[in-house]
């Protein structure tokens, strides 16, 4: 079976990794660090408070966490709702836009499942 680098020119196979680099560079500068897809991946299941995000992440702490969330709100992928109750109820929940990143989720999702149980394997 042909490859497709053995297909394309080198100077197209150079433009075309350029822009594959470029284009993961940008996803792991959004979603990039230790805690933005754990939190993602909380908000999937539907909108929480601050402190029901803080509990479904281990090690997360409340500054870190109020940091990641102003930043994931800022790139669009998480709005924050303010319901004026007594006392004040915030709830953080995903945007339309976060839902494009779900077939990503189920992918590491299922990578993560596999390299478990293979790691506990050997």
């Amino acid at each position: 079976m042909e490859k497709l680098s053995e297909r394309l020119s080198p100077e197209h196979n150079k433009t075309e990794c350029r822009r594959s680099v470029n284009a993961v560079r940008d996803a792991l500068y959004v979603l990039g660090g230790k805690w933005k897809l754990p939190i993602l991946v909380v908000l999937e299941y539907g909108p929480q408070r601050f402190t029901e995000v803080q509990r479904q992440i281990e090690g997360i702490t409340p500054k870190l966490l109020s940091k990641e969330l102003k930043e994931l709100e800022m790139n669009g992928f998480v709005t924050r709702r303010v319901q004026p109750t007594t006392p004040v109820l915030i709830e953080y929940e995903l945007t339309e836009y976060a839902t494009s990143l779900q077939g990503i989720f189920a992918a590491l999702r299922d990578w993560g499942i596999q390299h478990q149980a293979r790691v506990r394997s050997l």
